[in-house]
């Protein structure tokens, strides 16, 4: 006759909300990894400074591109000029859609910006066809009501 054994559970031992520690982790608790990496440069993050300054002022590119890094991080994004018409219909949208095209199209616009702008164009495209259905759907129900 076989025996019934209980193995040990693995994996999610706690039910789901229920954890071992319902507080979590206090607020401004650090990493220990974290702290120790700071003792130990304790006082000599200038030295080291210093030291990646000289290596990439003689030609060190791997510190070259750390300073550069440093001093001038590479940008997420930046604003971008197109002239595009006041939306105020579904018209206008097409209408300031074309003018972004327009200017990938003639070298003014990054496609990348492009599509982020074609983005924030279709958002409100979005937005606006949501109002006039509300406005729509309003005027049938006075009509039926």
């Amino acid at each position: 006759m076989a025996e019934k054994t209980t193995q040990k559970q693995r994996g999610r031992p706690f039910r789901p909300g229920k954890s071992g520690n319902p507080r979590g982790r206090p607020k401004g608790a650090r990493n220990a990894t974290t702290v120790a990496a700071e003792a130990l440069l304790d006082g000599e993050a200038e030295v080291l400074a210093r030291t990646c300054i000289n290596k990439a002022l003689e030609g060190n590119m791997a510190a070259l591109r750390l300073c550069m890094e440093r001093i001038l991080p590479p940008q997420k994004s930046r604003p971008v000029s197109i002239k595009i018409p006041k939306i105020d219909g579904p018209g206008t949208i097409l209408s300031s859609m074309q003018a972004v095209v327009h200017s990938v199209a003639d070298g003014e616009t990054a496609p990348d910006d492009a599509h982020t702008l074609m983005g924030l164009l279709e958002l409100t495209r979005r937005a606006q066809e949501h109002v006039d259905f509300e406005g729509r759907l309003a005027l049938l129900e006075e009509k039926m009501g």
